[in-house]
């Protein structure tokens, strides 16, 4: 793909269009409410979120992706001053609210962009994206797969949400004298604090700002900005740290929990072995390699702790919206791309995903089916154009390509039809 026609989760390149695969602050870095370089296509979720997030924003630049269904898009090459149809599919990412996968087609190849996902194996939710991936794919090879390889490591091997949310919740209720302080993001992790509220039938105190978004989410109870209503409290991420533990502790027993997949480095409190009892260890499947690289699941029983006590008054436990290295694992080779790009380059795990996962692609390697009980949807879906009209002469006559405005054209058509494929994306044009 040449340059000058897109860029994913990139704000400072001269493209013709944006796409946001989510609002995490390391997606829209470069992103302003001044920010006006050209239309920025993202979920329907999403652009319900933005406003909020950059305020007086032209909301107007905003285009909307429905999720699951093909979206046509026609550009001006820069270099050419011919017309190009890129197409492009919004799938559920399972990260965050509004968080999606794209997967594109053109006369470049297939590609897909993960940004940010977790499919569980579990996951009913998860089992639906990738019926859709799969079924948007149909025979095509993914040439290019753009990683979300925060975890690409095989020491990262989590539970399921799920396990680590009912983990949480018994360390709550084994400290019923306690307050509770729970670190989280702006955006995301909802899911656990609503089971929390749901299981200990209590609501959870959060910042102001994080009500406005638990709300615009459609998430109207169960939350409170009001201390003396209870004792489990969700605080900013940059806000939790033992200054503030050991300091809260001073006028009331106090723990804190951190979920995350990233484990903190802090030395474990010495002579505390709380966590070794039945209550907060659970089954769940461990991950090791064989001698080809592949992970194996072995069902332990009791047997692993999930929760690290961190300091006497913290707590971490394993609550990730990121794959994990097996669940990559499984990503892979549902997918079988031809190669694979990692997208992230500053984790303190980072491996490169083709070191492990190399072995995984192949042109020739066809796309696993996926098997579902239920009937497969119909091919027949909506499919939307989107045309970006040259409002100056293209480059080839010495100026520069300008957008006028933005058509959308809804058809009944097959939205699983064959792309015609050409010349691969060249390696420094990937966005992202």
């Amino acid at each position: 793909m040449e340059n000058g026609l897109i860029s994913v989760d990139r704000w400072s390149e001269g493209s013709q269009i944006y796409f946001l695969t989510h609002l995490h602050s390391d997606h829209t870095k470069g992103l302003s409410s001044q920010w006006s370089k050209g239309p920025l296509f993202c979920s329907r979720l999403t652009a319900k979120l933005f406003p909020f997030k950059f305020p007086k924003f032209n909301l107007s630049l905003l285009r909307v992706l429905e999720i699951g269904l093909w979206h046509s898009i026609s550009l001006i090459s820069p270099s050419s001053g011919s017309r190009k149809v890129i197409k492009v599919m919004a799938i559920d990412a399972h990260h965050c609210p509004g968080a999606v996968m794209l997967l594109f087609r053109g006369d470049f190849g297939c590609l897909l962009y993960t940004g940010d996902f977790r499919w569980e194996m579990s996951s009913e939710r998860a089992n639906e994206g990738r019926i859709t991936l799969l079924n948007a794919l149909e025979d095509d090879t993914v040439d290019i797969l753009y990683l979300d390889n925060t975890y690409c490591n095989p020491s990262y091997a989590f539970p399921s949400r799920q396990i680590a949310a009912q983990q949480i919740v018994d360390i709550i209720t084994s400290h019923p004298e306690h307050d509770i302080i729970i670190g989280i993001d702006s955006l995301g992790k909802e899911d656990l604090l609503l089971h929390i509220s749901r299981m200990l039938e209590l609501k959870v105190w959060v910042w102001p700002e994080r009500l406005q978004t638990m709300h615009l989410l459609g998430f109207n109870d169960g939350f409170t900005t009001k201390t003396n209503l209870t004792r489990v409290r969700a605080v900013p991420r940059y806000s939790f740290s033992i200054d503030t533990l050991e300091g809260l502790n001073q006028m009331r027993p106090t723990i804190g929990i951190m979920p995350s997949g990233l484990p903190w480095v802090v030395r474990s409190h010495e002579g505390d072995d709380i966590l070794s009892g039945s209550l907060l260890t659970t089954r769940y499947n461990r991950s090791k390699l064989n001698e080809n690289g592949d992970v194996l699941i072995e069902k332990q029983i009791g047997k692993v702790e999930l929760v690290n006590k961190l300091h006497k008054y913290i707590f971490s436990v394993p609550y990730s919206d990121h794959a994990c290295f097996s669940e990559i694992q499984e990503f892979i080779k549902l997918v079988r791309p031809t190669t694979i790009k990692g997208i992230v380059s500053s984790s303190s795990c980072y491996v490169e995903p083709l070191y492990y996962f190399g072995r995984l692609c192949g042109a020739k390697q066809p796309v696993k089916k996926f098997h579902h009980k239920e009937k497969r949807r119909g091919k027949v879906e909506k499919d939307v154009d989107i045309n970006f009209v040259n409002l100056e002469k293209s480059r080839v006559k010495g100026t520069n390509v300008g957008i006028l405005n933005v058509g959308v054209r809804l058809g009944r058509v097959n939205a699983l039809r064959r792309v015609q494929r050409g010349a691969r994306l060249a390696e420094d044009d990937c966005p992202g």
